[in-house]
């Protein structure tokens, strides 16, 4: 697919330095080195810094005292121009007026300003910042986001039940009791662009913005391919028989451990009968309306969220770019 590289958290490049997590004197000495820089994460929002419209991802020297709050180790992220870059998570830290209920919303809007802090450095929540990142500030957003969430749910052994301890500079946990190894979990989504002729199959869970819609996507099974789980998930969900199936796209998703691969599926028929169990609504869309959606001229229709997957995929479509 034309510009698959372009989807958002993917495409920067980075240097992830794998030879380095392994090497204690190496990194030991990065550790050291006043080029080394620090990503800055509070409960999965990372520090970024500038104005609302151009926001970057926040890099801290390793000498800031925000660093001390740290109650994990840092994680390597990879390099940038040769220095070392680590992730260090402050989620401890309590701020004064937390607002619990905006912290749960569907799209989180509440910034956190940490008092070591003056108001340009802040936390913000991801989703609603992506794409006003650089696709190197996503890529690390990201991947800090994905393996801190990984290590936040995986601090005992799942061979023995024993405490484990991270390794290989965060990529790895060890467990002391049995020797087990276990290493960071991704779990594998397909996200569907079905079409039939000129429309396109979207549908809408329950508690999302009214009017918002968005592609069908569900976990691949184990034992199953991506093109086959395509066309077990829109059958489970909305009824409909897919034949053709062609990978796209894909997407990695830290919301909290996804990999979301993008496909293109052709309907046999247009007859849908909605689980209520995966779904709120589903329905055919022309491309005229999907485009007047866009555009912000639908006022019954919200696309899917800019930044995901599926609303790549629908604007290629529309742009005639799939190929």
């Amino acid at each position: 697919m034309r510009h698959a590289e372009q989807v958002t958290f993917g495409g920067s490049a980075l240097d992830r330095a794998a030879d380095l997590r392994g090497d204690i004197p190496a990194l030991a000495a990065a550790m050291q080195s006043d080029a080394t820089r620090a990503i800055v994460m509070w409960r999965g929002k990372p520090l970024i810094e500038g104005a609302e419209d151009s926001c970057a991802l926040a890099r801290l020297p390793l000498t800031h005292p925000v660093l001390a709050e740290s109650r994990a180790d840092p994680i390597l992220l990879g390099r940038e121009a040769g220095a070392a870059v680590f992730a260090y998570d402050i989620s401890a830290w309590q701020p004064a007026d937390l607002d619990a209920d905006a912290m749960g919303s569907f799209l989180d809007q509440s910034e956190q300003v940490h008092p070591s802090f003056d108001g340009t450095l802040r936390f913000a929540e991801l989703r609603r910042i992506m794409t006003r990142l650089t696709p190197r500030d996503a890529e690390l957003a990201a991947t800090a986001k994905g393996i801190q969430s990984w290590h936040a749910t995986h601090g005992f052994c799942a061979k023995c039940g024993q405490p484990s301890e991270t390794v290989q500079a965060g990529w790895q946990r060890t467990c002391p009791a049995c020797g087990a190894q276990h290493f960071p979990r991704t779990d594998p989504v397909v996200i569907m662009l079905v079409t039939h002729g000129n429309k396109v199959l979207l549908g809408r869970s329950d508690g999302w913005p009214d009017g918002m819609y968005s592609c069908l996507a569900g976990f691949v099974e184990p034992g199953e391919t991506i093109e086959a789980a395509v066309r077990r998930e829109v059958w489970e969900e909305a009824g409909i028989k897919i034949g053709e199936v062609r990978y796209l796209a894909s997407q990695p998703w830290p919301f909290p451990a996804s990999l979301m691969f993008g496909c293109h599926g052709i309907a046999t028929s247009e007859d849908i009968t909605v689980d209520p169990n995966e779904l709120e609504h589903a329905m055919w869309v022309s491309r005229e309306d999907v485009m007047d959606a866009f555009a912000g001229n639908s006022g019954n229709l919200l696309p899917a969220r800019k930044g995901a997957i599926a609303h790549f995929l629908l604007r290629n479509w529309l742009a005639d770019r799939l190929s």
